[in-house]
């Protein structure tokens, strides 16, 4: 029986040090839920500003997208931010989800066409941090514009954001590409952010340990494990760990791994920007800048950039 690739990653992660596993094996349907959660926090400040920014120029967003387009959100979670935009937009000629979890996205896509009978939604379970294919466009629709809001470009490695957005110019000729950026801010705002009060985040991230649990058969402990968030900022970024309490074995593969106390599996990166530092990332990708759109306090930013024709 063929390896899964969270499997192939994790043994991968287990044998590397430092150990480092991707962000996208968050989101299984527990992980979706949980994130879905950590967004309604009152410390988590990304998602109510960015849908704030949304509502608040909905209507000059949608000039920019114009008539009959096709919408692609990369990442599309529970679809929450998009039916701002649906809503302002002229005849929309199809909205294509795309998301790696794909018993969420199924879930979230129905709830859209129950709100919206007249849209065209076509969910596209797929990992968008890899090349994939779309289908071609509707017959006279409009531009096919990109969405990709959450600054989910700041999980990526600097080279792995420019490669994705490399490959979402591509993907997006002719059109453009909506794209939401967190801001650099005071650091005891972002390690509020990622360290609440409840423990969403904390869960969050140990269910990636439970995932593992769930379908690969492995024995990690969850309470042998510590959550740890913290803005690393000569890198300009959040970081988020999984830190053993006590040195310990963890059966996985056929395998046995060990950790010593205080090591950690690396889950996260969340890179902040400027809005001059992606500008110029999407630059070199290939777009052009358009217009921007930021709250009053400058915690978070919305991009229109123009992919290349």
């Amino acid at each position: 029986m063929l390896a899964s690739g969270f499997e192939q990653d994790l043994v991968r992660a287990l044998v590397v040090r430092p150990h480092e596993i991707s962000p996208k094996y968050f989101y299984d349907a527990q992980g979706s839920r949980l994130f879905d959660q950590i967004c309604e926090l009152p410390e988590y400040y990304p998602t109510r500003t960015e849908l704030a920014i949304l509502a608040d120029n909905a209507a000059d967003i949608a000039q920019q997208i114009g008539p009959r387009a096709e919408i692609v959100e990369f990442g599309a979670g529970s679809l929450r931010k998009i039916r701002l935009l649906l809503d302002a937009l002229e005849a929309p000629a199809r909205y294509l989800p795309i998301d790696i979890s794909g018993e969420h996205l199924e879930g979230a896509a129905a709830d859209l066409r129950r709100a919206c009978p007249a849209l065209d939604v076509r969910p596209v379970v797929a990992d968008y941090t890899q090349r994939f294919t779309l289908p071609p466009p509707v017959a006279g629709s409009g531009a096919r514009v990109g969405f990709f809001p959450g600054s989910t470009i700041g999980n990526f490695t600097p080279e792995q954001a420019l490669q994705f957005l490399q490959r979402a110019a591509q993907m997006l000729r002719g059109g453009a590409l909506l794209l939401g950026a967190d801001l650099i801010k005071d650091p005891a705002v972002l390690h509020a952010a990622y360290n609440d009060a409840q423990g969403v985040t904390a869960a969050f991230n140990l269910n990636l340990l439970a995932r593992a649990n769930r379908e690969l058969g492995s024995d990690f402990v969850l309470e042998q494990f510590a959550h740890s968030a913290f803005y690393n900022a000569p890198l300009q970024r959040i970081e988020m760990h999984l830190v053993s309490r006590q040195r310990q074995r963890v059966a996985l593969a056929g395998e046995a791994f060990e950790l010593a106390e205080g090591e950690s599996l690396h889950t996260e990166n969340s890179h902040k920007f400027t809005i001059e530092s992606l500008r110029e990332l999407a630059g070199r990708a290939g777009f052009r800048a358009g217009p921007v759109w930021t709250d009053a306090q400058n915690l978070f930013s919305v991009h229109w950039l123009h992919a290349p024709s």
